[in-house]
């Protein structure tokens, strides 16, 4: 894992890059829905680790408060 996780960090936006590009080159409208296709996975995985953040935040707080105590 300790050379698995730089490597993969570095490859994957430079595959990207060279896909769209190669993606620009055969046809450019192709390269604006790869585009668009990213974002929307890219704002999914946003929107899930807002979601597992906001619920970690929640349970370390809930973990916190005394049982006895009523708030």
């Amino acid at each position: 894992m300790r050379i698995a996780r730089p490597l993969l960090a570095v490859s994957t936006p430079v595959g990207i890059l060279l896909g769209l590009r190669e993606a620009w080159i055969v046809r450019p409208v192709l390269a604006v829905l790869m585009v668009v296709l990213m974002s929307v996975i890219g704002g999914c995985y946003y929107l899930t680790w807002r979601v597992v953040r906001a619920e970690r935040k929640d349970a370390s707080v809930a973990s916190r408060i005394p049982a006895d105590r009523e708030d």
